[in-house]
């Protein structure tokens, strides 16, 4: 039987339980990481955040929160970037495991403007720690709805230039072709069962589109991005 892609999907992921920890975990998060890389998934979010800070002066000091971290490697990649390029960006990522933030320490010792923090970003949306950019790569999935909504609305608060999203599109092509990868990279169970979940709790252009309405957003842009994937760029100035 065909898979129905109609709807976001409400299925939980074993990776939503906080409390998870282990080499199952940990192995999980650096296939995500290394996956990510291989489809290019990590240059959607950079290319995101260079086209938000375009036209700020090079010894600007821009600070950026991943909300959602897993094991760092997306401020990895952006310390790097700024490295190479003598930009100065203040790094901080934001996840509700605390394995997870341990681990992500662990990988990023060499990385002195990367700072990490455990919680709860639904916990009091009122205490978000303000910044330039807030970052969202493949996180907003989890959330319900609504949730996006209410997070969203905070984010605009809190980030002083702008929000990339870098998330999942919701097909079937992308759910089949994932099944195949998994094997390709012999990924755990969890990590299989997750993926394909996440698939389906992913988005469709109109539902992006319907969050932009709701937010009464200004300036944002929605584009389609390999591999099955979008990029919303959300400006807050």
């Amino acid at each position: 039987m065909p898979i129905d892609t109609t709807y976001r999907s409400t299925a939980p992921e074993i990776m939503d339980d906080f409390a998870m920890e282990g080499e199952i975990l940990r192995d999980a998060l650096d296939k995500i990481a290394s996956i990510n890389q291989l489809l290019g998934g990590n240059k959607v979010t950079l290319e995101g955040v260079k086209s938000l800070i375009i036209s700020k002066p090079k010894d600007e000091v821009i600070r950026i929160t991943d909300i959602g971290c897993g094991n760092g490697d997306m401020l990895r990649t952006l310390a790097d970037y700024a490295n190479k390029q003598g930009l100065h960006f203040i790094l901080k990522g934001i996840d509700a495991n605390r394995y997870t933030i341990n681990h992500a320490q662990s990988l990023s010792k060499n990385y002195p403007n990367i700072t990490y923090a455990c919680s709860d970003i639904f916990d009091d949306l009122s205490k978000t720690e303000p910044c330039d950019i807030m970052l969202c790569t493949l996180t907003l999935h989890h959330f319900k709805d609504e949730e996006i909504i209410d997070l969203l609305e905070n984010f605009k608060n809190s980030a002083a230039v702008g929000i990339v999203i870098n998330d999942l599109q919701r097909s079937a092509v992308a759910y089949y072709l994932f099944k195949a990868l998994c094997y390709v990279f012999r990924l755990n169970d969890m990590s299989r069962e997750d993926g394909l979940v996440s698939i389906l709790r992913g988005f469709k252009r109109a539902d992006l589109l319907k969050y932009s309405k709701q937010l009464k957003l200004k300036s944002s842009s929605i584009k389609w991005k390999w591999a099955f994937r979008y990029q919303w760029i959300i400006k807050t100035i």
